[in-house]
């Protein structure tokens, strides 16, 4: 199995598509990478609406919200983590993984907190990490320990691939906001644990992004041979 999804599951460019809610989504992707949650919790009755729309083999990859993640740096949250964790609670079989989005600041002398944080969590789900420090993507020990402590733990690290817009032509300012905004990181297609996930930054050239993603077509073929592989697919402004 692979799930293929987008960051969102609503655009007003969309409705031209008939794709105007999560469960007209649903119908097309069966997966969503969760980005909401990064910035503010929903509501419980938001929640419910999500389960109501969706059906048992959809799968939701929630960031932990940037009060765990970026404000408290994985140190002492533990009821930020449980509040978060309840909230999401009605949707827990649907839960493809829980995964954090880690500042650029947060390197090698941070790990400690980050095993200490996925050490505390509940073993009933999949986790995935996504780094943006430098160090993380120098293939030397400090890559070689983080890489080796989530295989430990089973925890998946977050693979991002930003090559299509940073080398698209910055025409656009929905392209000039994705550079500025995106991480220019190396693409380390590292699997750690069995729930890769990938996320494909492209630009509004078509031509370019399928010429990059022949690699992942190639490394999908091969990992889900063995794993459950998730790919979330970007464009600058999300609506192509």
């Amino acid at each position: 199995m692979i799930y293929i999804g987008l960051p969102q599951w609503s655009h007003p460019k969309w409705v031209r598509l008939g794709i105007t809610s999560l469960e007209e989504y649903a119908r097309h992707f069966n997966c969503v990478e969760g980005n909401t949650t990064l910035y503010a919790l929903p509501k419980p009755e938001v929640v419910l609406r999500w389960r109501e729309q969706t059906t048992d083999d959809f799968r939701f990859c929630f960031k932990f919200p940037a009060t765990i993640s970026h404000q408290a740096a994985l140190r002492h949250c533990d009821d930020l983590v449980t509040e978060f964790l309840t909230r999401m609670s009605p949707l827990a079989p649907r839960i493809g993984q829980y995964w954090l989005q880690l500042p650029a600041t947060f390197g090698p002398r941070e790990l400690p907190a980050l095993w200490h944080f996925l050490d505390s969590l509940p073993g009933e789900f999949n986790y995935g990490v996504e780094v943006r420090h430098p160090q993380f993507f120098a293939k030397g020990e400090e890559e070689q320990t983080l890489n080796r402590g989530l295989h430990q733990r089973g925890v998946n690290r977050v693979i991002l691939d930003s090559r299509p817009v940073h080398a698209a032509c910055p025409h656009s300012e929905a392209i000039r906001d994705a550079q500025r905004k995106k991480p220019k990181v190396p693409v380390h297609a590292v699997l750690t644990a069995t729930n890769p996930l990938i996320r494909f930054i492209g630009s509004d050239d078509m031509t370019q992004n399928r010429e990059l993603f022949q690699v992942w077509l190639q490394k999908l073929a091969q990992w889900h041979q063995t794993t459950t592989p998730y790919l979330f697919l970007h464009t600058p402004d999300i609506a192509q």
